[in-house]
């Protein structure tokens, strides 16, 4: 009785601490006996994919959030990353190249030049907020609006397609049945990947203990001996090189590429985080729980999907579940203190 009794108290917690995430599995289920093709490999491989993206961003993000900083610049920035792939990667047949006179690039090049890019994305807003005491919030506001104008300026405002087709063909693979089978696409290998460095990152390393304690209590950190100068500046840069990775495959993954690509993923990104446990307060937010938290967002848009709801209603529906979202965090906080 004993152990009943625990499991159903655990049980319970997890519900109470959770409740955002059980209402939509719950919301889930039910549309998955009420509509044809919702249990299929295909809408599991769209689901996947979608999520393997966003996770991305996600993981990005997290470090900032976890420092007690945010980073508003993630969808633009991954905007800009896939607009310079889909640029490079133009075939050299194709009429409406960017630049005719450029030879064909290799993708893995290009993946090297886009993280670089990335990069001094990231090491700018770290700069600004690190040397300069910008608030995050305005400092990557601030970059969004820089960044997005540079894609304006690079694409000249025009949509980027005709992309070579080995790079399309390889991010879009897929290991399993061609049919209606069950398969795996490469997305999800990839964000794999990412998610295990990311674990090693967080819970192992000094970069991961310094990025615990700055959104702790940063003073108490710096007096301890923390650079927190320079940890910041690392983990905005790192955020940089998540969201280019994540334009240049989400590039491929669309076929084609604009300057309006990644528009509000940043606000993704944020509630997929707070939903996942990482706490907008600092301090707080595991790898495991990111990944849960942006599942179940792209979980929710399908699910809407099927459900045949208008998609401008969509952003209403979103908005809501990141404003409740961080509403729970809060009333966490406050409670534990």
């Amino acid at each position: 009785m004993q152990l009943k009794s625990f499991n159903f108290q655990k049980f319970w917690k997890l519900v109470k601490s959770n409740p955002i995430v059980v209402l939509l599995v719950v919301v889930g289920i039910i549309v998955g006996f009420t509509k044809d093709n919702f249990f299929s490999w295909s809408n599991f491989g769209n689901l996947t994919s979608n999520t393997a993206v966003r996770f991305l961003i996600a993981l990005g993000v997290s470090g900032c959030l976890i420092t007690k900083g945010t980073d508003l610049s993630a969808g633009r920035q991954v905007g800009f990353a896939a607009c310079l792939a889909g640029v490079l990667l133009q075939r050299a047949n194709y009429s409406g190249r960017q630049f005719p006179d450029m030879p064909e690039m290799n993708m893995f090049v290009v993946l090297f030049i886009v993280l670089i890019i990335g990069a001094l994305f990231g090491l700018l807003n770290g700069l600004i907020i690190s040397y300069l005491n910008v608030p995050p919030f305005i400092a990557t506001l601030g970059t969004q609006t820089v960044v997005y104008g540079l894609s304006l300026v690079f694409t000249d405002a025009k949509p980027i397609g005709g992309f070579q087709d080995i790079y399309t063909q390889l991010i879009n693979g897929r290991i399993g049945s061609s049919g209606k089978g069950f398969y795996l696409p490469y997305l999800l290998l990839v964000a794999l990947v990412f998610g295990l460095l990311f674990w090693f990152i967080y819970n192992k390393t000094c970069l991961g203990k310094y990025m615990y304690a700055i959104g702790g209590n940063e003073i108490a950190a710096e007096v301890s001996g923390v650079n927190t100068k320079k940890t910041k500046i690392i983990i905005y840069m790192t955020a940089g090189i998540m969201y280019a990775m994540a334009g240049y495959l989400l590039a491929a993954k669309s076929g084609g590429a604009s300057a309006a690509m990644g528009n509000g993923y940043e606000l993704e990104a944020i509630a997929g985080a707070t939903i996942g446990g990482v706490s907008t307060t600092g301090g707080i937010g595991t790898v495991g729980g990111i990944l849960v938290g942006v599942l179940v967002f792209e979980f929710l848009k399908i699910v809407l999907q099927f459900l045949g709801v208008n998609p401008y209603y969509n952003y209403i529906v979103q908005g809501i579940v990141i404003v409740v979202a961080v509403a729970l965090d809060i009333r966490k906080y406050i409670a534990k203190k």
